[in-house]
C-alpha cells in the first residue's frame, strides 16, 4: 500500500526546485522507508539542478539526510522500525570487492547514483504515471523516502537530526579528504582551497591529524573567519597571498598538501594547488566542476608531486560515520557550528541562493511533519 509525501523535485536542468506531492511505494525486500527529519543543502544538488552534472530527470533532490525508520521490507537486518539513521550518499553493502577491502566509498551498489533508480531498474517515487528518481537513490528533500538498507547507518538517539544529516556526505567528504585521501600527518603544512561545507571539515580533519599549519584560501571573509573557528592557523583571500606566506614559513620547501574543496572546480585552482605543494607534495581533488589539469608533466616529475582524486573523502561510512559522531560527542569535531541557517522545505531555493551568495557554511532543511 503506497502513501503520498511532499518533496522538492527538479523536473529538468535549469528549472528551480519545486515543492510537489508524490506517490511513494512501500519498501520491497532489503529496503526501508525513512521519515526524514533533516536534510543538508549540499552543493552537489545545486550542480544537478544547474545541469552541471549528469543525472536522470525528474529527480527528488537531497543526498544528505537523517530521520527515523518507519517501515522495513523483507530481509532487512541492518536497522529496525524506530531506529534513528543517517543516510550514506554512497551505499555500503559490506560484501563487494571494495567494501570487503576497506574501500566502502567505492561500493559497487553505488552504480545507480546518476539514474536515481534501484538496481533492478525500478523507482519508488511516482506522479501521474511518471517515475521520479532520488538523488543518489535517496531523495532526502522528501518528507518520506524508500531507500536500500545499504544506504542507512543507525545512529544514537541523542544525536540531533540536523547534525546527523551532515555526516552522510559533507563532513566525511571533507574530513576524510585530509585524513584518508591526503593522509595528513603531524607537523605538516596543509593548504585548503575553499572553506564551505566540505572545506571546513577538511580543515578539521587536518587539525585532528596533527598538521602544524592549516592554511585556508577563500575569497569570502565570512568563510575565512569561520575557518579559524574550525582550526585554520592562517587564512587568505587569494592563492597568491597564501603562496607567498607558505613559501616564507617553510623556507621555500612549500606545503605538504593542497586540498581542493571549492564550490566549482576550475583550471586556475588546480594550477594554484600544484604550485603551492613542494617535493613529494600531494594535491587532493575533492571538488567537482569542469576544471582541467593543464600543467606540463614536469610539474609532477621534477618535484615528484601527486594528484589524487577523492570521493566521500575515501571514508568507510559504516566505520567512519559512527567515529565522527563519537568525535562530535567528545567535542573534538565541531558540527553544530557548521549549520549557519535552517530552512523549511518550501525555502529550498532560497537556501541554495544563500549558499551561492557565500552566506552559509551549511544550510539545513528541517522537515515539518
Amino acid at each position: 500500500m503506497s502513501m503520498t509525501t511532499r518533496a522538492a523535485v527538479c523536473r529538468e536542468p535549469g528549472r528551480p526546485w519545486e515543492i510537489t506531492e508524490l506517490e511513494l511505494d512501500d519498501p520491497r525486500a532489503n529496503e526501508v522507508r525513512i521519515k526524514f527529519m533533516a536534510a543538508g543543502l549540499c552543493h552537489s544538488d545545486d550542480h544537478i539542478q544547474k545541469g552541471d552534472a549528469q543525472m536522470r530527470f525528474p529527480v527528488v533532490g537531497g543526498h544528505e539526510g537523517a530521520g527515523i525508520v518507519d517501515a522495513v521490507g523483507e530481509g532487512v537486518t541492518r536497522v529496525k522500525v524506530g531506529d534513528h539513521v543517517v543516510c550514506s550518499f554512497i551505499p555500503a553493502c559490506g560484501k563487494c570487492r571494495y567494501c570487503s577491502t576497506a574501500r566502502q566509498n567505492l561500493c559497487d551498489e553505488g552504480k545507480n547514483a546518476s539514474t536515481g533508480e534501484f538496481p533492478d531498474g525500478t523507482f519508488r517515487f511516482h506522479q501521474n504515471g511518471e517515475d521520479f528518481g532520488g538523488l543518489c537513490v535517496l531523495g532526502t528533500f522528501a518528507e518520506h523516502a524508500v531507500v536500500s538498507e545499504y544506504s542507512v547507518i543507525p545512529i544514537p538517539d541523542d544525536i540531533p537530526f540536523e547534525v546527523a544529516s551532515l555526516v552522510g556526505c559533507g563532513v566525511p567528504t571533507g574530513w576524510g579528504s585530509a585524513v584518508h585521501a591526503a593522509g595528513v600527518r603531524a607537523g605538516e603544512t596543509v593548504v585548503v582551497f575553499g572553506a564551505g561545507g566540505v572545506g571546513s571539515n577538511a580543515v578539521q580533519g587536518a587539525r585532528l591529524a596533527g598538521a602544524q599549519r592549516v592554511v585556508v584560501v577563500d575569497p569570502v571573509a565570512f568563510k575565512r573567519e569561520k575557518a579559524v573557528e574550525f582550526g585554520a592557523t592562517d587564512t587568505f583571500a587569494t592563492a597568491a597571498e597564501a603562496a607567498a606566506f607558505v613559501d616564507a614559513v617553510t623556507w621555500g620547501e612549500l606545503a605538504d598538501h593542497a586540498i581542493i574543496t571549492v564550490g566549482v572546480l576550475h583550471d586556475e585552482v588546480i594550477a594554484d594547488a600544484l604550485k603551492i605543494v613542494g617535493k613529494t607534495g600531494q594535491v587532493t581533488v575533492t571538488a567537482v566542476g569542469n576544471g582541467w589539469i593543464n600543467e606540463h608533466p614536469g610539474m609532477l616529475i621534477g618535484y615528484q608531486r601527486r594528484i589524487q582524486g577523492a570521493i566521500f573523502g575515501a571514508c568507510n561510512p559504516l566505520f567512519d560515520v559512527p567515529r565522527l559522531l563519537s568525535l562530535y560527542r567528545t567535542g573534538d569535531l565541531k558540527l553544530d557550528e557548521l549549520i549557519t541557517r535552517t530552512y523549511k522545505l518550501d525555502e529550498v531555493n532560497q537556501g541554495y541562493q544563500d549558499m551561492l551568495d557565500g552566506k552559509n557554511i551549511r544550510g539545513v532543511i528541517i522537515h515539518e511533519h
